[in-house]
């Protein structure tokens, strides 16, 4: 029988944790030969050795973890996460919502609104063929707008999906976002067409002045009897509810928050800190990858780092509304600091509106709890 002593002088703990992992590497290394060498001329050490192998490789594992003192360590890949069997369904139901959010960006992005035949026509209330022209533009763009409000309701219910296969017990947060890797991408792809459709949105004042229009000649026609064909398209109640979306400076941001909180309201069973640690941990993972080269290298486009920006701060602004204390005290179990100098290391550019989502749209920054440095990072 084999004995392997691993003979460690005394040492300062963590350079003695190093050299044990280091002995333990070189160990699994020479098992790997060993068996390569040894077992097809002696298959009866097969077990023994593999058993040994994989004894040694969770002990480096236990080791070497940093979880518990830093965060989570591990790579989330969102290129390239496919989903296992386990998986398969609720993937495919959210698939079918996602796969139409690239064409809802390039709707809201050729969106060019009616500004100027609104204008003509309240400025000459007599004039019928600028009443004309203004409502006959501006109806397809009601309907437009429609679409996207749409979108939201589905994308919510998507959300809602996730959450609840992301949350469950009995694993961890932790272990759901590394074993269900391609659910931990599509909820980061609803994060990231949630900030990239608001920060549209946000230019396009257009939107909520064609609305307003709208409504105002709807309401006038109805007190003239007028039937209009368009308000089986978009009746009253549905008018009422896109109105609320769009008075929203981010409305597809508050939909989220909204659907999150309710999810939490609704699943009275299941333990606040299961979803407020799926959301900590995938903004800890976010921010590990950001910051350490070793992970961002992996990366083949440097969209996703952008894409990965967004799905932080995404994930801090769901949590500061889940969490009855927010994201920015002292007791969250997200890194503020350390996620806001992530951004900050970035080009301004690819930064300014991110920045600008977590001092706007979050709901605890300026609680008096929220230490003074966190905030002037903000300003």
């Amino acid at each position: 029988m084999l004995y392997f002593f691993l003979l460690v002088p005394p040492l300062r703990h963590d350079l003695l944790l190093f050299q044990l992992c280091s002995h333990i590497s070189a160990l699994i290394t020479f098992l790997d030969n060993f068996l390569t060498l040894h077992i097809p001329v002696c298959p009866s050490l097969s077990f023994v050795f593999l058993s040994c192998r994989s004894q040694m490789g969770n002990l480096l594992k236990v080791l070497t973890c940093t979880e518990l003192e830093h965060g989570p360590n591990f790579f989330l890949d969102f290129e390239n996460a496919q989903p296992t069997e386990g998986e398969r369904e609720v993937w495919n139901q959210v698939n079918s919502v996602l796969q139409d959010s690239e064409n809802i960006l390039f709707g809201l992005h050729s969106y060019k609104g009616a500004g100027q035949e609104i204008r003509d026509a309240i400025q000459n209330p007599n004039d019928l063929m600028l009443q004309e022209r203004a409502w006959n533009l501006v109806c397809p763009l009601v309907i437009k707008l429609k679409k996207f409000y749409s979108f939201s309701l589905r994308l919510e219910e998507a959300l809602k999906s996730l959450l609840v296969s992301l949350t469950c017990p009995p694993l961890t947060p932790t272990q759901h976002l590394e074993r269900e890797q391609a659910l931990a991408k599509q909820f980061a792809e609803i994060l990231h067409f949630t900030l990239r459709f608001d920060e549209l949105k946000m230019r396009i004042p257009a939107i909520q002045n064609d609305f307003s229009y709208y409504r105002r000649t709807i309401s006038r026609n109805r007190i003239n009897n007028m039937n209009l064909d368009i308000e089986n398209e978009v009746n009253n109640e549905m008018a009422n509810r896109m109105s609320l979306f769009y008075a929203e400076a981010t409305p597809m941001l508050k939909t989220l928050s909204n659907a999150t909180t309710n999810f939490v309201t609704e699943n009275k069973t299941l333990p606040l800190e299961n979803t407020t640690d799926c959301l900590s941990t995938m903004a800890s993972v976010c921010k590990v990858m950001l910051e350490t080269p070793e992970y961002s290298s992996r990366f083949s486009s440097e969209d996703t780092l952008l894409f990965c920006m967004r799905v932080m701060v995404g994930v801090i602004i769901l949590y500061d509304y889940v969490h009855p204390n927010g994201a920015f005290n002292k007791s969250s179990k997200i890194d503020m600091k350390g996620c806001i100098k992530v951004l900050k290391d970035q080009p301004a550019d690819n930064v300014e509106g991110l920045l600008n989502a977590l001092k706007f749209t979050t709901k605890h920054l300026n609680d008096e709890s929220t230490p003074k440095n966190i905030r002037a990072m903000l300003q």
